[in-house]
Parts: structure tokens; sequence; C-alpha cells
């Protein structure tokens, strides 16, 4: 079982490490964020979108947001624009944080019943367990992204949770 001091810390860290990888991609020319780079979703520009089409979906899951357009094979192209994604996800992520600040923690006990379009049905499973795997997610892709990145020549800091954080 996980605590909103858990969620907290995680929504923050995902916050930072979002800072810090787009302004890492935002110093690659256009061409160098869309290049095929044999990751998961290709480009880094395209794993960028996914995670916030991940995040959306799973906050429409847990908060009532609107649900983001189309599934995963789409979710690759949310964005055409670069700046356009970068200022979503910067407020996708404080949205985020105000979420995680107000969350009770009966509410993370709970089961959530969701239909699944990535398996066509219906899925039941603990809270607490969804909202670790949005984190873990969020950090799996974006350890992608960060391969790519450094494999472009960019930097984005450390990414050690007990280091990034104040």
């Amino acid at each position: 079982m996980i605590t909103p001091a858990y969620v907290q810390t995680m929504a923050a860290y995902n916050a930072e490490m979002n800072r810090r990888t787009y302004a890492a991609a935002g110093r690659l020319p256009e061409a160098a964020r869309r290049a095929e780079r044999g990751a998961f979703f290709g480009s880094i520009h395209a794993t960028l979108s996914h995670l916030v089409w991940a995040d959306r979906i799973w906050m429409s899951r847990f908060a009532g947001w609107p649900r983001p357009e189309g599934g995963i094979p789409g979710s690759t192209a949310l964005f055409e624009d670069f700046a356009a994604m970068r200022e979503a996800r910067v407020a996708l992520d404080a949205d985020m944080e105000d979420w995680a600040e107000a969350l009770d923690p009966a509410w993370l006990e709970g089961d959530l019943v969701w239909f699944s379009g990535a398996s066509n049905a219906e899925r039941r499973r603990p809270k607490w367990l969804l909202v670790t795997h949005m984190f873990n997610h969020q950090t799996h892709h974006r350890g992608q992204a960060h391969a790519m990145l450094t494999t472009a020549g960019e930097q984005t800091g450390d990414t050690d949770l007990p280091f990034v954080l104040p």
C-alpha cells in the first residue's frame, strides 16, 4: 500500500524530471527530436507524446479528467508541435501535483474498475497499484527518452530520486 505522501513525492519527481527532459529535448533541432532512434515508440517526440497521453488516460480514470483522444497507437501523434506538447506537459504536471496534494488516503484503498482499450476488456485493480504503475510507466518511457537524448548529445542532470528533489 502507498500513501498520499508517496504520491506527492512521485508527482513532484515526475514534474521535475519532465522539466529536465523537455529542456534537453528543446535544445535539439526538430529533426533530431523526430529522428527514429530504435526505441519502443521510435523518436524522442513520439515517446514524450505517448507519456502525455498515458498520464491523461490514467488521470481520466482516477479523477474524471477529460479522456484523451485515440488509443496507444495514436498516442505518439497527439502533438504535432513540440512547444504545444511542452506547454501541455507543464500544465498536466501541475494538475497532477494538485491532485496528489488533495488525495484522500481512503481513495487509495479502493479498487478501480475501467474498460481497457488495450486489452478490450473490463479490468479491476487496486487503486494504489494503478497509481504506482502510472509513475512507473512514466519513469520507464522517460528513461527511454533520456537514453535517446544522451545519444543525441544532451543531458538532463541527475535522475536519481533521492537527489532530484530538495
